[in-house]
């Protein structure tokens, strides 16, 4: 039986999320009083330049860096296990300085995934959330609930590597796939639970995979109601070495494309 997800409030930031790894939350939705807006740059921004112009834009917005909530990346290719900790440890410095990583927590959601088409360079952006308080609008705004979910491989949080915890591990057939997506499903649920929602909350999903998706699109994902306004397929891989499955899931009123 899966562990109930722990959550907690990360008030400088006016939004709650889901206890995860260092890396990253499985997930955040707006507190009271705030929503929550996402931005895509129109192509990919190298992570140290993506950390000032994202500072830059919540400046721009009146929005402290702690409003940072959720953010989705590109890398080249997939991490080895000890690639993917080096990465991440130096990827949560900035955090750390704009007082949003504290003590091995970490409130922020993340996907990182690796496309094989056109890669970029280094690892990138692709995309970022944050939240913003409420105007004269607050109320329609709140009748979209803000939330993003953290992107999830088909490897069960636990002790030992992830090679240890993979799903079929290097088994990619149709029924693999399925029983991959199928545990990835039931993860984004159970983070969805954690914060009060489900799958009727959402305005967008994605998925993540090089591998076909048409054998269990229909009975394992649409059925479920986990594509409300159809699915998002991104053909990319999950970001470590080994994963073949990655899904995230948000409910975000509010979107918009910046240079």
């Amino acid at each position: 039986m899966a562990k109930m997800a722990q959550t907690a409030v990360f008030r400088p930031g006016g939004y709650r999320y889901v206890r995860g790894r260092f890396q990253y939350s499985g997930g955040v939705a707006a507190e009271p009083g705030f929503a929550i807006e996402r931005a895509r740059f129109r192509r990919p921004v190298p992570l140290e330049e993506g950390f000032r112009r994202i500072e830059s834009h919540l400046a721009g917005l009146g929005r402290p860096p702690t409003a940072f909530c959720a953010c989705e990346l590109r890398s080249p290719g997939q991490f080895s296990e000890e690639g993917f900790i080096a990465f991440n440890r130096a990827y949560v410095q900035t955090l750390e300085r704009w007082g949003i990583f504290r003590d091995e927590d970490n409130p922020v959601a993340r996907s990182n995934v690796c496309p094989p088409v056109r890669p970029p360079p280094e690892p990138s952006f692709h995309a970022f959330s944050y939240t913003v308080p409420e105007g004269p609008g607050g109320a329609a705004a709140a009748a979209v609930k803000s939330f993003v979910i953290a992107g999830s491989g088909e490897a069960p949080e636990g002790p030992g590597g992830y090679r240890e915890r993979i799903i079929r591990l290097g088994d990619t057939s149709p029924d693999a796939m399925r029983e991959k997506a199928r545990y990835v499903l039931l993860a984004m649920e159970r983070r969805m639970g954690a914060l009060g929602l489900a799958w009727a909350d959402a305005s967008a999903s994605q998925v993540y995979t090089v591998h076909e998706v048409h054998g269990f699109l229909a009975d394992e994902i649409v059925a479920r109601g986990a594509a409300p306004d159809g699915i998002t397929w991104t053909f990319a891989h999950p970001p470590v070495e080994g994963l073949a499955f990655e899904m995230d899931v948000r409910g975000v009123p509010v979107e918009r494309v910046i240079g």
